[in-house]
């Protein structure tokens, strides 16, 4: 079943270039993983610093496999430096509500 996973970022002042270069890398290496669909990175109209990343995989067993990879994580850290708050996530699945195993 299908995923879209929300990723919301809080950018300090002046860092958006970096942020930017960073989440360009993100999102190549996210393409060459299994499952991944599609991606998007969105600016909040009221604040710019704000950015969401709306990124699709085909499970969420792809998404969770890529969150826990060692390159993402390293990227992620060296990301954090440019951020005012931790990185929030959100899942949401299509369709009907999941059953847990």
């Amino acid at each position: 079943m299908a995923v879209k996973v929300m990723i919301k970022r809080h950018i300090k002042e002046g860092k958006a270039k970096d942020v930017f270069a960073l989440l360009n890398k993100h999102r190549s290496n996210a393409m060459n993983q299994k499952g991944y669909i599609t991606g998007e990175t969105l600016m909040s109209y009221q604040n710019p610093h704000c950015l969401l990343v709306i990124s699709t995989w085909q499970s969420i067993e792809n998404w969770l496999a890529w969150k826990e990879n060692k390159d993402r994580k390293a990227n992620e850290a060296k990301l954090e430096q440019f951020l005012e708050a931790p990185t929030e996530y959100d899942e949401f699945i299509f369709g009907t509500y999941p059953s847990k195993k």
